[in-house]
């Protein structure tokens, strides 16, 4: 069985590290070249990079920030926010990157999908998918949570794989910063859907929510961050309890 990761996510605004509930509300978290060496040392199997104003802000994602994380780690790293180009993810590879992610940029334009997976391959390119409840259906929503769509989750997702989406980031904003668990039901169905690795996203707040993603959701890694930002949850200690669980992890 291949091992299950955990994966702290860096929410980047104006070159800080911030957090809030519901994609509101965010308060600052520290310095991301800080985090990034902490979780690399502290076990975590990969780190995520958001810059989640570079939509919202028409700016692209801050290479120079990614360069300096990058030097200073030896983990996978993803890098995302603002990414639109072939070009946008040369220029993140070259400064440390190892996959990008592509959210708002795809729903736009989902050709972006296949042009990215043409030039550096499946396995760099992760597709971000924002989902929320409408009238008892899961829904894409972009631009960090404000912008309803009508694509329909399930399809969406499937949509990306067939494009040449490597793996699915599922962010459920319903679940998002509330610590109350990740939303489990929609993430077995989509983890279940696609042949591809999903990252389930959005309401860690206690080891047995990852338990629970793990073995209820079959998510095949999942993120989060205020819990690590603040230490709440130690990622050693998250790994030794989920082994005891009997699910695989990498020590």
């Amino acid at each position: 069985m291949l091992a299950k990761r955990i994966i702290p996510c860096l929410d980047i605004k104006d070159g800080r590290t911030v957090k809030g509930t519901n994609f509101v509300e965010l308060r600052d978290a520290g310095d991301p070249v800080e985090l990034a060496i902490r979780y690399s040392k502290e076990g975590a199997d990969e780190l995520v990079f958001l810059d989640i104003t570079a939509t919202v802000d028409k700016r692209k994602t801050l290479a120079d920030l990614v360069r300096k994380i990058a030097t200073h780690i030896n983990i996978p790293f993803t890098v995302g926010g603002g990414i639109n180009t072939v070009e946008d993810v040369s220029v993140l590879l070259e400064n440390g990157a190892d996959k990008i992610s592509v959210n708002t940029s795809a729903v736009k334009r989902p050709e972006l999908i296949a042009e990215l997976a043409k030039n550096f391959g499946s396995q760099c390119v992760v597709v971000a998918v924002d989902i929320k409840l409408f009238d008892g259906v899961w829904k894409v929503v972009t631009h960090g949570g404000r912008t309803p769509t009508p694509l329909i989750a399930t399809e969406w997702v499937k949509q990306c794989r067939d494009l040449g989406a490597g793996e699915i980031l599922l962010t459920s904003m319903e679940n998002d910063g509330t610590k109350a668990g990740f939303a489990v039901d929609i993430t077995a169905e989509i983890s279940r859907s696609v042949n591809i690795p999903v990252i389930a996203s959005g309401g860690a707040g206690a080891m047995e929510h990852f338990d629970e993603v793990f073995t209820k959701g079959s998510a095949d890694a999942a993120l989060a961050a205020s819990i690590f930002h603040f230490k709440e949850i130690e990622i050693k200690d998250l790994k030794e309890y989920l082994q005891k669980q009997n699910i695989a992890v990498r020590l």
